[in-house]
Order: structure tokens, then sequence, then C-alpha cells
């Protein structure tokens, strides 16, 4: 028996190979909840648009889904490039799965300055971990967001906690933009270094220290980790603790030979126990969940100001070289002062 050619196939046979049958948003949310990966892309993609019928699709999946309190580890990684992000987060990852645990990464690339799209590309960078069935790996440009965290970023946390990941961690572009986004987005704040790059001692660097919760010296294997690793605790020593109940550590790892990830394992596990135990996990994530909406908030202003006819009129007459900076800032406050 022939099969049947692909133009004579039906929409929803089409959309049915690739795991979702429809853009309708209650069966994608009924798919994500099963776990299909196709309906999860499908909905990040959604949410990451910036058109409007699409953004209220996302919304609308989002609702349909449990919005009950999930458990799960948000972990934020952190560091320069070169430092081996995406090698640590491929080891470190299948360790994770190995502990019985379902890993999704949310790779956040530079973008490119001409389309916005990722240039990295960190799937093809984690071979081994993007072959797991237990792992899902979603690259996302960073659109210019400060810290490299696009501003959908949360949605798709909610989104890989739905479909059933237990872990979820978010790699930051980590080029020395803000970080504060993606430590307002995490449960954990790992931030990884290199020896011998000598910006232990650079005090422009307490700001990012301030918001870590252990600090991993990869590349150990090169050696003067001993020594970098000795600079940081003394640094750490200096700073005021985040958390009453934790303290900061410093650990040795090389990613290409898997020393030292189990160290940093039970790091993780012991911070958690210690967060869930002194209330600090809900609260945090209580806290969270307030300055989204404010962000939320501060955007859909901003769209709302952005669409208004006399703005964008006061725009063009900045552009033409009719009215200056200065005229277009007075007018400004005085239309929305009324």
């Amino acid at each position: 028996m022939s099969k049947k050619p692909t133009s004579h196939l039906k929409k929803s046979e089409i959309l049915q190979r690739f795991g979702t049958e429809s853009k309708n948003p209650v069966a994608l949310s009924n798919s994500i909840a099963k776990g299909n990966i196709a309906a999860l892309s499908t909905a990040i993609t959604l949410s990451e648009s910036t058109l409007d019928h699409k953004q209220k699709l996302a919304q609308e999946i989002l609702s349909n889904l449990d919005q009950t309190q999930k458990t799960t580890w948000r972990i934020g990684i952190s560091g320069v490039p070169g430092v081996g992000k995406s090698t640590f987060i491929e080891s470190f990852g299948n360790l994770l799965i190995e502990k019985g645990k379902k890993v999704a990464v949310l790779a956040v690339d530079p973008s490119s300055s001409l389309n916005k799209g990722s240039i990295l590309g960190d799937k093809t960078r984690m071979e081994k971990l993007v072959q797991s069935d237990n792992a899902y790996i979603r690259p996302s440009p960073s659109s210019s967001n400060l810290g490299g965290v696009s501003v959908r970023t949360k949605d798709a946390i909610t989104l890989c906690e739905a479909a059933g990941f237990d872990i979820i961690i978010i790699e930051t572009v980590g080029v020395g933009q803000s970080e504060t986004a993606v430590a307002n987005l995490v449960d954990f704040f790992l931030l990884l270094k290199i020896p011998g790059a000598g910006d232990e001692l650079q005090g422009i660097k307490r700001g990012i220290l301030e918001l870590c919760d252990t600090i991993v010296i990869n590349k150990s294997d090169l050696g003067s980790g001993e020594l970098a690793k000795r600079t940081f605790e003394n640094s750490l020593h200096l700073l005021q603790l985040k958390e009453e109940f934790w303290v900061p550590s410093v650990h040795l790892v090389s990613s290409l030979k898997n020393e030292g990830l189990e160290e940093v394992y039970r790091q993780l596990v012991n911070y958690f126990q210690k967060s869930i135990e002194n209330d600090n996990f809900i609260r945090k994530r209580e806290s969270q969940n307030r300055q989204f909406l404010n962000q939320e908030f501060d955007q859909h202003l901003m769209a709302l100001i952005q669409k208004d006819a006399r703005v964008q009129e006061f725009q063009s007459q900045l552009q033409s070289g009719t009215l200056s900076l200065r005229e277009v800032k007075i007018l400004l406050k005085d239309l929305f002062s009324n």
C-alpha cells in the first residue's frame, strides 16, 4: 500500500507528526502537561513573539496549566565567554540525569545585531546532553536584554516546569552586563570562573560576587586552581551574607574530566534543603513573582505609550530635526502629566 503524498495530508495530520494537534491553547496545554516536547517548544516560541495575537495565545496556554507552586530547582549560571559554560552545563546536566532528574537548559545566546537571532547555538555545543530523552535544551536570542535574559524567560521556566522538568538551568550571556536579571529568576546562582584570569582581584566584580551562591572554578586542571580558590574564598569573606543560612563556597571543577561535579551537586542539595527548612524557598519565589508583575506592568505601559499617535509624531519630528531632544522631553512630560 503506497503512502499518501504529503500534499494530500490534512493540516491536523501534519501537525500530529510533529507532536502537536493544533494551535488550540487547551490542546497545547494538555500536551505540555504530558511532557510533549514539540508542544513545549511551540508554546515557548509563541511566548517569545512580539506579535499581539501570539502573545495572547501564549498567555492562554499558561493560564490553562497547573499554576501551583513547583519545588523545582531553578539554577542560574553565568560567566564570561570562554569560561566553559556550555561544557560545564553539559557535564553537570548529564550528572543530574544520572541522579534521576529531568533537566531543561534555557541557554540565552548573544543576538545578531542584524536579525536579532541567536548566533552561538548551544545545542551544537552540548552534543551528548541534547541526545538524552531527559534533557531539553532551548537556545534563545538575548535580543539585547541586560544580562542576556530574555523578557519571556520567566514564561519559558513555567512551561518547562509544567512539562515535568525537575531542574531548570538558565545560562546567561555573561559579557559584563547586569546579572541581577537572572538572579531574580532563580533559586540558586552559580558563577563560573577560570584560574589565572586575574579578575578575582578587580573590585568591579564585587557586584556579581554579592549575587552568587557558589563559585565554580572551571578548567582547574590547567593549573593555578588552588590559588584562585583561596583568592575567591578570601573575597567572599569580605562580603555581607546574602542569606543568613548560607555561606557561599568555592569549588574546583574540570568539566572535560568530570572532576569536582559531585561536590557541586552536594552543595545544591545542601542549599535547597536549608532553603526549604528556613522558608526562604517560598519567600524568594513570592518576591520574584511580585517583581515580575511590576516588570510586566512597566512593559505593557511602555508599549501603550509607544503606540500613542502623539508620541509617534514627536519621534518623527525628532528624526527630521523639527524638534530637539530637550523639546521632545518637555512635550512628553506635559502630555503624560495631564
